[in-house]
């Protein structure tokens, strides 16, 4: 077998004024989720992992708990206006501090993964 599924963190803006708007902004970070799986990648879409669990714990446990997550991927995929949101830009400079590839547009991130190694290579692979 020898190959290795890449693993892909997706950044976005989740929180938003409302739960109309929050809602949006699950589906297109789900969007690119899609995206990524149809690539050949595996995917970890926050967003979707804990949709409108807010107030169900301190918002600490999801912040920390995606950034554990993040720092166990291959690479970053931004969803578009990604530099709008506190915490995808903190996980954007996590994962750059990590020498995670980081990729702001799905056509970079299709290129890296076509020429990513069969094995080995990155985190989820060493």
């Amino acid at each position: 077998m020898g190959r290795f599924m890449k693993v892909v963190y997706i950044a976005g803006p989740y929180r938003a004024n409302g739960e109309y708007q929050v809602l949006l902004n699950i589906r297109r970070a789900e969007e690119i989720a899609l995206r990524v799986w149809k690539s050949g990648a595996a995917c970890i879409c926050p967003h979707k992992n804990t949709a409108f669990f807010g107030g169900a714990a301190d918002d600490a446990v999801w912040l920390e708990g995606d950034l554990e997550i993040l720092l166990r991927c291959d690479a970053v995929v931004c969803v578009e206006n990604w530099h709008t949101s506190r915490g995808a830009v903190g996980e954007v400079s996590m994962a750059r501090a990590n020498n995670i590839p980081v990729f702001e547009s799905f056509e970079e991130f299709e290129r890296w993964l076509r020429e990513s190694p069969d094995t080995g290579g990155g985190q989820s692979g060493s």
